[in-house]
This record gives structure tokens, C-alpha cells and sequence, in this order.
């Protein structure tokens, strides 16, 4: 069934005693409507009748409820708003018309959001216009904008403008509210904007100190709000909100009776930047207001603010560091925990969050792959997409390898951050002594699966010979995965490790230098009277060594393959340590730091390999060196065109020449020239560095960092295929949070000691006593130290 709607566009004007409603656009009309119209089929059929574009004109339609002249206008803000007002018309409410206000879009329709959910209002606020009636929220813009567009047809007051007492424009009528002016632009039946009133700062009164003011752009709200934050933290006053949504924002002073107040907007609704149209600096409240310890010092506002300390560095300054920088900066105080919070936010600002870390995973080994040509990447999932395993290996590193000696370390060492992990390393050793980093890979825990996995994709870059070494600790995983993976390769324990367990399971500390001994000895004669020493002493220390480890695990002299003068993992142990602090990234930003460091190794070796003056590297050839002038006082007789025999000092050997051998063994196992070889050479007018291993070159030492590893620059440069920027990768399962402050710390190894640092009694400071400190300030009992690390 179809009713007739009377509707006249115009405005509302508050009578002594009635609102009344006042026409200026062509006078009374109708339309033809459903019972069962919605408030939406309703405004579109008023835009037809009137003729109004919806891009550049708002409607607010309103009436007065039949109960009393003095009732204020209601406005239909939903279908069940239209339903009411159609079911109760009467002969009476036929006289009374809809009222339709209309309102330019590009001024109001941003400030009516309301509608839309608040973003970071403190409480509720009005829906669609609920309080039209009360507050004008249609706003003119600066006058330093530069536009011409008229004054707009808004809701009139006919007591604000005058009355027959005479009473003030801006004095509310009897039993009205009043209007605060900051949320009020154009004066009641006038184009002239209402000024709020300007409050000079007294012995009574303050100012916040700032340079804002009406008309000052701001790209974004969230610039605004933190100049705002910034300014009320210093100025140690606190203020709230009084209306916030995606277009509008109204502060004022947390004390009711101060006049420090602002209200600003967006420019257009299109535009993300906004205007200061209202603001009032001065303070008039009570110094007891005046807090340090306020709501707008959020972990969020402080994350922002030391967020620019962590570009560009691995650590940053810690919580306590925070702190002092919001006292001493910011003028706040904060917690321990606030500070916390904000370091972690700030973390997330430049490094991105461990979710979105996971999700960029498959584009950022893209590009890795794209830069570095040759680069090898594995990504493993679960069946519900979660992540599991990764695997890098550059291009460089894997081309390079082949100048390197074949003997491999291998260990892994716990992530820190939200979603834990194992970082594995692959390493070897480059001519000059250096780290040389293969692979890495980021797995659940050092399982045999991950274990197996990891030494899989490292097979297929390195291969599987027989002159390939992999050491390693003994742990289980380790050696049940290299014994499945890798057939031809031979498996050495870690020296030191197998030291640290003898120490911890039979307690025999006193041993260790017998021990390393038979680790370092060249010759197994040597070897065998060290464990003589061994036995004498501790026979279970000796069987253990002989049966459980093995004499072919650790012994120089007993390796079946050839591990050169590497007898331990500290290789990979250095560039554990290398990462520690960036062991608390995501993953993404995780390997940006390990990009990073490897693309500075790589360039500053090869300006050194570029320097060199000398056939060998620096380090071996200042190895070698001395045994030159141990070789002058040797007596070498040659017993045929390639052998020698070298007397003199505490042990003779046998040099060939030839096939680069030694009766010390000492040339054999390092392949670098002992003593004997030296003299040997020198007899046979042969240079000495025709015997020395192609590893220890400068040539081969310029050749394995000859290339450079590229960074993945900022993600607005990426060129990912849709198919892999679409690949789901989701974060890990991990076990419940356990209550309490989260460990950053391992556990120490099986015999491993760590040095506690000494704090000084009187200033605070660590690495001293009391009775040697050179502080003249006193003690300082009572307050914080004055040096302590943040």
C-alpha cells in the first residue's frame, strides 16, 4: 500500500516555546511512498524530487513526534525510524511536514562518521547525528585555505542570535544547554563564523608551550595525535577526548574547568591530512593536574618516539635506557613494563611483526634468488600451511666453497622471539683463518627430522666425497642425521665439547692439558703417551675416550679423513655469537641482518685479498714465517732427487718434496711446510710456497670473495609473481606463553663457566669493587645506579 509523505527542505529554528521548522528551497512537496520503504529507498527518492546530486549534497531528514510543541525534532536514522513515522500519521501529523536538512557533502559528510565505528574515541559516541539538535557538527574551513564556498544552510537558534532582552548571541536560551563553542562554527542566522574567545596566559593561567595553531595541516590524525602526545607529556598535562571518529577529533584538558581545548578535521573527505579548525593553548587549571605520569605516555607513544634508535643497529637501548629517554626527553614517567612494551613496539615499527615476517618469507626469497643469482632457497610446510623449515645458501657462498678447505662445522643455537625456532649454521673455514658461512636454516627444535632435512639441502650444494669433514658436537640428532645424509663424508666431534663432558662427568679438571695434547698431537707415538698420562690417572676417563667418543672423533692423528688444524666447532660457535641480538628478530629481518654481515665480509675481504703483498695470506704466511728461522740451524741431507732427511732440534723428520710429506706429520695433516719442509726446500732451491696448500693463496683467497651478495631492498621495489606473493605460509604452533619474563638466555653448556661481572657498591658501575672505585660522588644508597646498562 502506497501513502503520500509531505517533506520540505529548509531548517530548524528553536522558538521561545516550539521548534520550528523553516522552509527555503521551494516550499511544501510530496512524494509518493511504501508503507515498507526503507530509510535509504526514502533519501533517494527526496534526492529525485528535489534534484540533488548525492556526490555534493547530505540529507538529514527530522520531524517533531506528535506528544508536545516543546519536543525536539527527531531524526530518522534507521528503516524501524521510517516504520515509526509512517505508522503513527494522523490528520495532525499530515500538517506537520518531514523536514529535510540539506548539507554540502565536502564538508559535512566526513563529520557525520559517527556512523562508522569509532577509532580510538575513549567511550561512546553519538551515532548518525544524534545530537543535531544540540551541536552543530558542519564546519567552514580555515580561513587560510583559500576557499570561496558560501556559508551552508545549518540549523538556526533564534535565541543565540538575539532575543528581545537582548540578550548576548552566544547566551543560551532558558532551559537550553549550552553550546560549546569549539564544536559550533557559524553563528544562528549568520554567515560569520563564531569566535572562540581568546585566552591570554596570566599569573592564573599557562601556556602548553607549543607552536600549533587554527589552520595547521598535519599529513595524517596519527601525526596529530602524536604532536599532541608529544606536547602533553612534556608540558606534564593530560587531556581527553571528547569526540573521535575517521574524520574528526575533539580534545580537551583532563580538569573540566580548563580552557586548553582543540578540535580539528579532515580538509576534504578524500584526503588523509587535517586541519586544526579550533584551539585554545592556554591552560587555566589547577598545577595539581599537572601529572608526569599521564595516559598519553602509551607504550605506543613511546615505541614511536625511540623507535629511530633502532634503524640501523642490532640491540638499541634496553627498558631502562627507555626510561631515562621519557624522563629526560618526554618528561614522563614510566614503568619498567610500559618501557618493555614499547621497545617491542618500536621493534615491530622497523622490523615488522613475526606474523608478517612469515607471510613475506616466499616474496623475500624471491627476490634473494632474483639479486643473487645462483642463491638456493627452501621453504617446508605442513599440511595446514604452517611453517617449518627454511633453508639459504648464496649463490657466492656455494661458487666460493670451492676454494675453501673441505671440512665443514655444523651447530645451531635457539631463536628468541615470539615464535622460538633453531637457527642452524653451516660453516667453513676460509685461508686466512675466517669464518666462511655456507648455509643457514631456521627449523622447530635440533630434532633428527630437522636435522635430516637441513643436511639434505646442504648436500645437494657442497656434495659427498671422501675428503669432505663435518664436525660437530655429539649430540644424537647430529650424529644419526650425518650418518644418514652423507655416506662418503667423515664425522668428527668437537674437541672442546668432549672436553666439557669429561670435566662434567668424572670431575678431573687437572687432566685437561694431557687431554688437548693428545687432541693436537701429529703423530700417534705422541698421541699414545698422553693417553698413558690419561690412564695412569683416570682409567675411566681414558676408556671413555677410547669406546664411547672414539679415538677417530677427536684425535688429529686418528682422523680417517683430513680436518686440517680444525679441531673444534668455534667457527660456528663465533658467528652464534655474532647474532645475538639479532637472534630476537623475525625471520625476514633475521636474514636481512645475515645478508647484511655476509655483504660486508665479503667486501672487506676482498680489499684485503685486493692489498696483499705476499703469496699466502696474512695469517699463514705469519705463520710461517718463524719456521724460517728455525729452518736456518737444521743440518738436511738429501737422500734422493725428492726426499731429505732434516736433523737438528728436538725432533729429525723425512721430507718428500714430491708428494708434500713429513715424518712429523706436521706438513701432512696441515698442509702448510714444518720445519723440515723448510729446510728441505731451501737445500733443494725450491720455493717454499710451491709446498704450500692452494687454500692458504692470496689467489685462492681473491677468488672465493671475488663476487658480491646483493641486499633485498624496501618492499615497495619488490617484482614478485602473483603465485608467489599468493603462497600461504602461516606462523608455527607454539606451546602456551609460561608465566613470567621470557628467557633470552641459554642455559650453559655441559663444563661451561660464565664470569659474573663485579657492581661496584658505591657508584653502581660494573667491573670494580667499592674499595677501587674512583667515584667521588658518595654513596649512592637510596637511588638508581648512575652507570648502569640499559
Amino acid at each position: 500500500m502506497k501513502v503520500v509523505l509531505f517533506f520540505e527542505a529548509g531548517n530548524w529554528e528553536k522558538l521561545e516555546d516550539r521548534w520550528e521548522f523553516r522552509g527555503d528551497l521551494g516550499g511544501l512537496k510530496s512524494i509518493l511512498v511504501e508503507e515498507e520503504i526503507s530509510l535509504r529507498g526514502l533519501i533517494d527518492k527526496i534526492y529525485a524530487k528535489l534534484g540533488l546530486s548525492k556526490d555534493t549534497m547530505d540529507l538529514v531528514l527530522s520531524y517533531t513526534p506528535p506528544l508536545n510543541k516543546k519536543c525536539s525534532p527527531l531524526v530518522l536514522k534507521d528503516d524501524e525510524d521510517v516504520a515509526a513515522l509512517l505508522a503513527s500519521r494522523s490528520d495532525s501529523t499530515c500538517k506537520i511536514p518531514l523536514g529535510v536538512t540539506v548539507e554540502p557533502t565536502e564538508v559535512c559528510a566526513y563529520e557525520k562518521s559517527g556512523q562508522e565505528s569509532s577509532d580510538d574515541t575513549d567511550g561512546s559516541h553519538d551515532g548518525f547525528r544524534d545530537n543535531y539538535f544540540d551541536v552543530d557538527y558542519c564546519d567552514s574551513e580555515p580561513t587560510d585555505v583559500g576557499s570561496s564556498r558560501q556559508t551552508l544552510p545549518v540549523f538556526r537558534n533564534a535565541e543565540r542570535t538575539s532575543n528581545d532582552n537582548g540578550a548576548s548571541a552566544t547566551q543560551p536560551a532558558e532551559g537550553n544547554p549550552p553550546v560549546d563553542p569549539l564544536l559550533q562554527v557559524t553563528g544562528a542566522g549568520s554567515d560569520e563564523p563564531v569566535n572562540v574567545p581568546t585566552i591570554e596566559a596570566s599569573d592564573s593561567t599557562f601556556s602548553d608551550g607549543s607552536d600549533l595553531h587554527e589552520g595547521k595541516y598535519f599529513n595524517t590524525k596519527k601525526d596529530l595525535k602524536r604532536k599532541l602526545s608529544d606536547i602533553a607529556m612534556k608540558g606534564n598535562f593530560e587531556f581527553r577526548t571528547r569526540k573521535s571518529n575517521r574524520s574528526l577529533w575533539v580534545i580537551e584538558c583532563i580538569d573540566p574547568n580548563c580552557s586548553w581545548r582543540l578540535r580539528a578535521s579532515k580538509i576534504v573527505p578524500e584526503s588523509t591530512k587535517f586541519v586544526i579548525r579550533k584551539y585554545v593553548g592556554v591552560h587555566s587549571c589547577s598545577l595539581l593536574n599537572r601529572n608526569a605520569n599521564h595516559r598519553q605516555a602509551t607504550y605506543v607513544v613511546i615505541g614511536e618516539q625511540v623507535a629511530p634508535q633502532y634503524v640501523g643497529v642490532e640491540k638499541g637501548p634496553g627498558p631502562k635506557g627507555i626510561q631515562t629517554f621519557a624522563r629526560t626527553e618526554l618528561g614522563a614517567q614510566i614503568s619498567y613494563y610500559k618501557a618493555w612494551r614499547g621497545r617491542k613496539h618500536a621493534h615491530t615499527l622497523i622490523r615488522g611483526s613475526p606474523e608478517q615476517s612469515f607471510h613475506l618469507l616466499p616474496s623475500y626469497f624471491h627476490m634473494l634468488e632474483k639479486l643473487n643469482p645462483g642463491t638456493v632457497t627452501r621453504i617446508e610446510v605442513d599440511g595446514e600451511s604452517r611453517f617449518k623449515y627454511l633453508f639459504l645458501a648464496f649463490g657466492v657462498a656455494i661458487r666460493g666453497f670451492r676454494y675453501m678447505r673441505k671440512v665443514v662445522g655444523i651447530d645451531g643455537t635457539f631463536l628468541k622471539g615470539q615464535y622460538r625456532g633453531v637457527l642452524l649454521v653451516a660453516t667453513a673455514q676460509d685461508g686466512n683463518g675466517q669464518c666462511y658461512p655456507l648455509a643457514w636454516g631456521i627449523v622447530d627444535s635440533e630434532n633428527e627430522d630437522a636435522w635430516s632435512w637441513f643436511l639434505t639441502q646442504l648436500k645437494e650444494i657442497i656434495g659427498d666425497t671422501d675428503e669432505l669433514a663435518l664436525i660437530s658436537d655429539r649430540a644424537p640428532s647430529i650424529k644419526k642425521a650425518i650418518s644418514t645424509v652423507f655416506e662418503k663424508a667423515h664425522h668428527g666431534a668437537c674437541a672442546w665439547h668432549v672436553a666439557q663432558n669429561i670435566k662434567n662427568k668424572f670431575k678431573c679438571a687437572d687432566i685437561m692439558g694431557s687431554y688437548w695434547s693428545a687432541v693436537n698431537a701429529y703423530r700417534c707415538e705422541d698421541f699414545t703417551g698422553y693417553m698413558i698420562e690419561i690412564s695412569n690417572r683416570y682409567p675411566r676417563v681414558a676408556e671413555y675416550l677410547e669406546n664411547e667418543v672414539g679415538f677417530e672423533k677427536w684425535s688429529r692423528c686418528h682422523y680417517p679423513g683430513l680436518r686440517y688444524n680444525i679441531t673444534t666447532t668455534n667457527m660456528v660457535e663465533s658467528l652464534n655469537s655474532m647474532l645475538v641480538n639479532a637472534r630476537d628478530f623475525p625471520h625476514v629481518a633475521l636474514l636481512d641482518v645475515i645478508q647484511e654481515k655476509m655483504s660486508k665480509w665479503w667486501n672487506d675481504r676482498r680489499i684485503v685479498a685486493t692489498a696483499i703483498t705476499t703469496p699466502l695470506t696474512p695469517s699463514r704466511e705469519s705463520e710461517l714465517r718463524p719456521r724460517f728461522a728455525q729452518s736456518n740451524g737444521r743440518h738436511t741431507l738429501q737422500l734422493n732427487p725428492i726426499t731429505y732427511h732434516v736433523k737438528g732440534g728436538e725432533l729429525e723428520g723425512v721430507v718428500d718434496i714430491f708428494n708434500k710429506t713429513c715424518t712429523c706429520k706436521e706438513f701432512d695433516i696441515d698442509k702448510l711446510p714444518c720445519v723440515h719442509a723448510v729446510a728441505a726446500a731451501h737445500h733443494a732451491q725450491v720455493s717454499v710456497y710451491n709446498l704450500v696448500s692452494p687454500y692458504y693463496t692470496k689467489e685462492y683467497y681473491l677468488l672465493a670473495y671475488g663476487e658480491t651478495i646483493y641486499p633485498v631492498r624496501s618492499q615497495s621495489q619488490w617484482d614478485v609473481p602473483n603465485e608467489v606473493v599468493t603462497r600461504i605460509v602461516l606462523p608455527r604452533e607454539v606451546k602456551e606463553k609460561k608465566r613470567g619474563r621470557p628467557k633470552t638466555s641459554r642455559f650453559p653448556s655441559v663444563g661451561e663457566f660464565r664470569k659474573r661481572k663485579n657492581r661496584c657498591g658505591k657508584c653502581g658501575a660494573y667491573g670494580h669493587y667499592k674499595k677501587k672505585c674512583n667515584s667521588q660522588t658518595g654513596s649512592t644508597e637510596g637511588n638508581p645506579p648512575t652507570n648502569v646498562p640499559g
